[in-house]
């Protein structure tokens, strides 16, 4: 069997700094390895609409950024294909498929999706596409015959319920699809950031990111109006590390060269947490230390962003012929799923000579 990667992200907003850790950095080094037949990485712009109905501009406009971000962090379309999900009609017609064989109240046991609801207000109303964008999850994930898919942890449910739709359908229909595997990032902080404000994961639709595309005033800025431990009022206090935004940053991005470069007078990460909950070490010299850490690694992703902002019509023709290649392979699934259905009735020869058979003996 191959090894094949899907991946991807809804273009309701610029690439952000969870992204980056989250998914993204190991995205590069996953295609970089040379161990996987065939990478493809979504712009998920179909599943979008499920809450922005409303608002398609919003994705029309952040499709292109959000290819901009995966070019500057090193996707390279050699070596992944990326595509949009609108562009694959395919993908709705096995989503229908799929959507026989799960109910509407794992659906709603759904965790992932259930706390999105909420975060949405969609508790009284929630539109049927929302509720069931787990099962075209599936239909992405399956299209491509992927086994591996790199994602946070709060993606895990939607991984556990495509496993389930497979393991269905090879039981009802035969063995057809290939079950998924979820890969963790390694840094189990980098599974989750939390947002600037301390108060929920980095996420677009809170407002509470650093973007990718940030220039360095604004990174500095938002960095220095970071919460810390409210605790930790003057220098001398002692301070929290614990659910401390500045520590979980500098925990997921650090290494010991940033503190030989930065810090020289702490040997590593624990030595400046150990300070920090000593007292004795001020919340403006850490984030000084996390802004200095930031600007180092988001410059040259920024400096590619702006090489490819140059010839953009050359983006949207990586997206086309993309999404060229990936209808080709998800129009190959529809036919294996199609034919195990036993619903391929003009390529059914058996089927065909049967109802001739049939109807000449009835004659």
């Amino acid at each position: 069997m191959k090894n094949v990667i899907l991946t991807g992200d809804r273009p309701t907003g610029k690439l952000h700094l969870g992204h980056f850790v989250g998914s993204l950095t190991q995205r590069v080094m996953l295609q970089n390895s040379g161990k996987f037949e065939e990478i493809y990485i979504e712009i998920a712009d179909a599943q979008a609409t499920t809450d922005n109905a409303d608002n398609i501009e919003k994705i029309r406009q952040n499709i292109i950024e959000v290819a901009l971000d995966y070019l500057a962090c090193g996707i390279d379309p050699k070596k992944s294909t990326i595509f949009l999900q609108s562009q694959i009609p395919e993908l709705c017609e096995l989503t229908f498929y799929y959507l026989n064989l799960v109910t509407l109240a794992r659906l709603q046991r759904n965790p992932t999706v259930k706390q999105e609801m909420k975060q949405r207000n969609f508790e009284k109303s929630i539109p049927v596409g929302f509720l069931t964008y787990p099962v075209s999850q599936a239909a992405d994930i399956t299209a491509f015959n992927a086994n591996i898919i790199p994602v946070g942890d709060d993606q895990l449910p939607m991984i556990e319920q495509t496993k389930e739709i497979v393991r269905t359908f090879n039981n009802t229909y035969g063995k057809t699809l290939v079950e998924p595997t979820a890969v963790l990032p390694e840094n189990e902080t980098c599974c989750r950031l939390p947002g600037l404000d301390g108060k929920a994961k980095m996420s677009k639709s809170l407002g509470n990111c650093i973007y990718l595309s940030d220039p360095p005033e604004e990174i500095k800025r938002k960095v220095m109006e970071m919460y810390t431990d409210p605790n930790h009022v003057k220098v001398s206090d002692p301070g929290s590390t614990k659910n401390n935004p500045v520590f979980i940053y500098l925990e997921a991005f650090v290494t010991d060269e940033h503190l030989k470069k930065y810090l020289p007078e702490y040997k590593n990460l624990e030595e400046l947490k150990n300070h920090y909950e000593h007292g004795g070490l001020g919340d403006v010299k850490v984030k000084k230390f996390l802004n200095d850490v930031l600007q180092e690694i988001l410059a040259p992703i920024r400096k590619r962003r702006e090489e490819f902002q140059k010839d953009i019509p050359e983006v949207y023709k990586i997206l086309y012929e993309g999404s060229k290649k990936a209808r080709k392979v998800a129009s190959e699934t529809v036919n294996k799923v199609k034919t195990a259905m036993g619903i391929n009735y003009f390529e059914d020869t058996e089927l065909i000579n049967y109802q001739i058979e049939k109807f000449q003996k009835n004659k």
